[in-house]
């Protein structure tokens, strides 16, 4: 199968706020939309679909298809699982299961396209990232769990709920070493469905271009549980020095920093904006700290950059408990 029709069929592994506000779009925009997830969100989305409150792109209700796992080819399958959740719901994609689609993980941190490649072949996966603030709002299950363990979910009732609340859903594409017209073609899809997408030439850019941002918005913000505009009054010195270690460790590993301008777009972000792993603290889940924090201290110590800003705030985020 190749990617090449204006309609590409895809698969959304975890139609979470991100994966189910791009399964929506895509979906209303004439895609057939496959969504693989835990059987009770599988059962909501059959029977209710997924619901869309956004000011960007409108309020809006979208029907997908849903199963446990993925069970046929697809031209394309996104990858839109918290970090946390990744290796369970792997399994509901078999490597048999997907033909020769393109794997476009959709994930915060920068190790995981390796473990992907490891799975599905480095011909299959094209790295992604993703800007966007949209959150699952419902149905929840009876168990609430996040194990993703077929069958022990209880029932969800109405549509899956997804609130978007950022001016913007852009998203960044490196072939790597999949196929760059495949790639175009889905960027393309993206695009009709709503969506600013663009395929970049360089893996390591792009994945650490968001990490430079996200992680010291993650850790300050989790840590102190605050809102951006707060933390970054209350906490600039150590937002400084976040921003600064992550800029090191990111030239080190090969890619472009500026920390002047990541000072500038977090004073231009709006001072209500919390992170998501500041949300999943709230809400009691477990936090991708690992993926963030701890890809970034293994980065650093990798390199011999010194980070002990950072260092403390996941060792203090550890030690709360989340």
């Amino acid at each position: 199968m190749t990617l090449t029709t204006n309609r590409p069929t895809v698969a959304v592994l975890g139609p979470g706020g991100v994966g189910g506000l791009l399964a929506a779009l895509l979906s209303r925009s004439g895609h057939r939309v496959v969504c693989v997830a835990r059987e009770s969100t599988a059962c909501a989305l059959r029977e209710g679909g997924i619901e869309v409150r956004s000011g960007l792109f409108g309020d809006f209700t979208a029907a997908v298809e849903a199963d446990t796992e993925l069970r046929e080819p697809v031209d394309a399958c996104l990858v839109a699982v918290k970090h946390t959740a990744l290796d369970d719901a792997l399994t509901r994609v078999p490597p048999a299961a997907l033909g020769d689609a393109l794997v476009v993980p959709l994930l915060n941190g920068v190790e995981h396209p390796a473990a992907l490649r490891a799975r599905y072949g480095p011909g299959r996966v094209a790295a992604g990232v993703i800007r966007v603030e949209a959150t699952r709002l419902g149905p929840r299950a009876a168990d609430s769990g996040s194990t993703g363990t077929p069958g022990t979910a209880g029932p969800a009732s109405g549509p899956v709920v997804i609130e978007h609340g950022s001016p913007f859903a852009e998203i960044d594409l490196a072939a790597g070493t999949a196929s760059r017209p495949r790639l175009d073609a889905l960027a393309a899809a993206l695009r009709t469905a709503g969506a600013t997408a663009r395929v970049v030439e360089d893996e390591t850019t792009a994945l650490w271009a968001k990490m430079a941002f996200l992680a010291p918005f993650a850790l300050l913000t989790t840590r102190y549980g605050l809102p951006l505009g707060e933390a970054r009054t209350r906490h600039r010195a150590e937002l400084e020095s976040l921003v600064a270690e992550t800029a090191e460790v990111s030239r080190a590993s090969g890619a472009p920093a500026d920390p002047a301008a990541a000072m500038a777009r977090y004073d231009a972000f709006p001072p209500a904006a919390r992170s998501s792993m500041q949300r999943d603290a709230e809400a009691g889940r477990p936090l991708e700290l690992d993926a963030i924090g701890g890809a970034l201290l293994r980065a650093a110590a990798r390199y011999g950059v010194p980070v002990p800003v950072t260092a403390r705030l996941v060792r203090e985020i550890g030690a709360a408990g989340h």
